[in-house]
């Protein structure tokens, strides 16, 4: 008779060992909870001057993300405007109506172009009569002195494209003129280039600033506490373990100072939206200021609770480093 083949029962000391793993990942795990606990205590023992630092960590991260917003609404603007840049072909007067038609299809079919609308000569009148109201002037000329002309609407209205495009229009047989002002499309290119600069520069000068204030905070924390951390050193404690309380510290923060610059945030643009809508009225538009939203939201809160705890791990590891023997 055939016997199955015994289960060995598992060695002793590997389920002491695993047993011993899972225990001391128990005690960090309730540690981490302790410190970050016996953190946001301390913090709230001393709430005005724990306000006041988060107050600080949110002035120094609003302006960033302000700039930020207003970049982002003129990229908006900008992709409106590029899509409604446009350029204007005219064509001979001499033409014939068929070749009008004609040249105005050989237009459609060119490459890169998007929409091509043509506006005959007597319905360029009409509209040049009704933008201006000079329709008794104007109907006195024996001769209309205006040409037949495309309105074209590139498929891409980059600086480059939109002029390699009215240059092989101003070619085909039949155009008298091409324009196009690149101008304010070129300009208004740059500033969005300037505008990123500009967020990158203020948001790295003002990112330096949140570390040298959690980290002079967390400073003067790790020097009221001096004793301690000496006593808690000499009986065997590691770095990590003197250091994770002010790393929970600096955390709570910069996530304390990105709450409250998000909230100034939504303060700030409801009390500005309505005399900036006001005035986008008059103008004839409609626009709204922009929101941070739930990713931004999110972006500002993660970067504000990293930079807290970059900060303190800096001030932590400059004591750490100034106390080891030498």
């Amino acid at each position: 008779m055939s016997q199955e083949p015994a289960t060995r029962p598992p060695r002793r000391g590997a389920r002491s060992q695993s047993t011993g793993y899972q225990s001391r990942l128990r005690a960090w795990g309730r540690h981490h909870r302790r410190m970050s606990g016996q953190s946001a205590g301390r913090l709230l023992r001393y709430p005005f001057s724990s306000l006041l630092t988060m107050l600080a960590i949110a002035i120094a991260l609003i302006l960033p993300t302000g700039l930020w917003l207003v970049l982002d609404s003129a990229r908006l603007v900008n992709t409106q405007l590029d899509a409604s840049a446009t350029l204007t072909v005219y064509l001979d007067k001499e033409l014939t109506e068929t070749q009008v038609v004609k040249i105005a299809g050989i237009i459609a079919e060119q490459p890169r172009v998007g929409v091509a609308r043509l506006i005959g000569a007597d319905q360029g009148m009409r509209e040049f009569e009704d933008s201006l109201g000079l329709e008794d002037a104007l109907s006195r000329l024996e001769i209309n002195p205006l040409p037949a002309s495309v309105v074209v609407t590139p498929s891409d209205s980059g600086p480059q494209t939109a002029h390699a495009l009215a240059q092989r229009l101003g070619e085909i047989e039949g155009v008298d003129e091409v324009r196009f002002d690149l101008a304010w499309l070129e300009r208004l290119q740059r500033l969005a280039a300037l505008g990123k600069r500009l967020v990158l520069a203020l948001g790295v000068l003002f990112g330096l600033g949140v570390l040298l204030i959690v980290g002079n905070t967390i400073r003067l924390a790790v020097e009221s506490r001096r004793q301690e951390i000496q006593v808690v050193t000499l009986i065997g404690a590691t770095h990590g373990f003197v250091r994770r309380p002010f790393l929970y510290s600096g955390a709570w923060y910069g996530l304390g100072g990105g709450l409250l610059a998000w909230l100034l945030l939504n303060l700030g643009g409801q009390w500005l939206a309505v005399p900036i809508s006001a005035l986008a009225e008059s103008y004839g538009a409609n626009y709204q200021l922009p929101r941070l939203g739930f990713q931004g939201s999110a972006i500002l809160l993660i970067c504000s609770t990293m930079l807290g705890l970059l900060g303190a791990w800096l001030a932590v590891g400059r004591h750490l480093a100034d106390s080891r023997p030498r």
